[in-house]
């Protein structure tokens, strides 16, 4: 998951080269956090959250082969 979320990431700020994903494991939980630069924040989030919204869809959709819950976090 950690990897599709940064190549969503990357491919939607102006700076890149900032873009932090980690992962943390919390048993049937998992929790990825994304770090991006302020000025790329707007753009990650969108008009009332509706990118911020579709990213989060998307990982849902691609983790429902696994066991575990996935969370993505919008970090600043």
């Amino acid at each position: 998951m950690k990897e599709l979320v940064e190549v969503i990431a990357k491919a939607l700020v102006d700076h890149p080269d900032e873009v932090v994903v980690t992962e943390k494991d919390d048993g049937d939980c998992l929790v990825v956090e994304l770090k991006v630069a302020e000025t790329d924040m707007g753009k990650v989030i969108g008009r009332q959250g509706r990118i911020a919204k579709a990213i989060r869809s998307v990982v849902k959709a691609a983790s429902t082969k696994s066991d575990k819950k996935v969370v993505v976090d919008i970090v600043q």
